[in-house]
This record gives structure tokens, C-alpha cells and sequence, in this order.
């Protein structure tokens, strides 16, 4: 399928049709990563809408707690904190 380039104001647009938006599974106001390879290829890739439950399954609750964060919890206030 070929595609133009077309301006839009100060930007070059690029209209995608609606049959390839359906056959990704994306639409208006989905964001995209735009990347190029060395040989001149535009990569387009969906960026995925994160849902709390699935990035909580991704975490071990017997890892141990990170030393940073310790310190953090001994620290006394510096300024206006409630404590």
C-alpha cells in the first residue's frame, strides 16, 4: 500500500488508513514509538497502556527491600513533613 506525506501546517503528516488501523488494533490518540534503523526503515510500534494489577503481578514480594529505600525510612524531616 502506498501512502503520501502531507503537510499539515508547520509538520508532515502521514495518513494511515483505516483498514491498517484495524488490522493493529490502534486508533486515534494511541501513542506510538518512532524509531529508524541504518537502513532507512521508520519503525512504528505501539506503546502499551500499563494497568496497575499487571505490573503488580510482575513483582516478587519476597525480594528484599532495596537499601535507598531504608534509608528513606530512617530519615528524620527536613523541613515542613508531617511526620
Amino acid at each position: 500500500m502506498e501512502v503520501v506525506l502531507k503537510k499539515m501546517g508547520n509538520s508532515t503528516a502521514l495518513i494511515v488508513p483505516p483498514p491498517v488501523l484495524k488490522d493493529l488494533g490502534i486508533g486515534v490518540g494511541q501513542a506510538l514509538a518512532l524509531t529508524t534503523t541504518p537502513e532507512g526503515t521508520i519503525v512504528l510500534t505501539p506503546k502499551r497502556r500499563y494497568v496497575l494489577a499487571d505490573l503488580i503481578a510482575q513483582c516478587d514480594p519476597r525480594a528484599p527491600e532495596p537499601a535507598d529505600l531504608a534509608q528513606w525510612e530512617q530519615a528524620r524531616p527536613a523541613g515542613q513533613e508531617v511526620w
